[in-house]
């Protein structure tokens, strides 16, 4: 059995932790619409209620025992305040109030994770194993620790993986998609600066998360020309296939 299987229709995966089993999202980026306004001047209504609710309807589908943020549950960079800093406050009481909650701290989480210290528990940036070690979390914006490598499973967030499609007559739409595959030794102890021989390695599969946010954007991994985030990706990933959250496959996501 697979150690992380995602949610049908939803932008989320459950982990078997061994003792638990973790409800897994990325980049909820509360506060988008703040952001979208200072950075961007777009004005958009708060979708804060829809995302708080959407998120607590997957926590007791799927009756997890903790939710696992992997990465930027705040959208502001600095320490959060206002709109931003209500709407963390009331999903993070939301989701306390029924399971602990797990921040793994991503390049947008600085602030959340030093201003919720008490209501969260934060893995640091270079992301750990959990539970009996089997499953890896990291964010995806920095080489994860070494021992991460030797879990069966690394689950990431950061890349927002997003596929174009294209319709006969021309048409296209663009949606959220999933990325599996076996990572590459080689190219992680390259990247970490080691000797492969002497990475922690147990052949272990990789998931990047779409974004749980629906406004946050992303990368179009089947489109030319497009840089990654992560990096480590795409070269990191040997063989990796995409999957929209309905779970259609789409085959090997560089020739779709």
């Amino acid at each position: 059995m697979a150690r992380v299987e995602p949610v049908p229709g939803a932008p989320a995966a459950v982990a078997d932790l061994g003792e638990e089993r973790a409800l897994c999202v990325a980049d909820i980026h509360a506060g988008i619409e703040v952001g979208l306004r200072y950075e961007r001047g777009v004005e958009l209504d708060s979708a804060a209620d829809e995302r708080r609710d959407r998120l607590l309807g997957v926590l007791a589908e799927t009756d997890a025992d903790r939710l696992v943020v992997l990465g930027d549950l705040a959208h502001r960079i600095a320490a959060p305040e206002g709109d931003e800093r209500a709407e963390l406050e009331r999903l993070i009481d939301a989701v306390t109030d029924r399971v602990p909650l797990t921040l793994v701290e991503g390049n947008h989480d600085a602030g959340v994770a030093d201003a919720f210290a008490d209501d969260l528990d934060v893995v640091g940036t270079g992301g750990a194993r959990l539970g009996d070690g089997a499953v890896g979390v990291v964010h995806g914006h920095t080489w994860p620790e070494p021992d991460v490598f030797a879990a069966e499973t690394v689950c990431m967030g950061h890349e927002h993986p997003q596929v174009r499609l294209e319709d006969s007559v021309g048409g296209s739409r663009t949606e959220r998609a999933w990325l599996r595959g076996p990572l590459d030794r080689d190219r992680v102890a390259d990247g970490l600066g080691v000797e492969p021989a002497a990475l922690p390695w147990n052949d272990p599969e990789l998931v990047v998360f779409p974004a749980f946010n629906d406004r946050s954007g992303g990368t179009w991994v089947n489109v030319a020309g497009q840089s990654f985030l992560a990096p480590f990706l795409p070269e990191g990933l040997a063989a990796g296939e995409a999957y929209l959250l309905d779970g259609t496959r789409l085959g090997d996501f560089r020739r779709i």
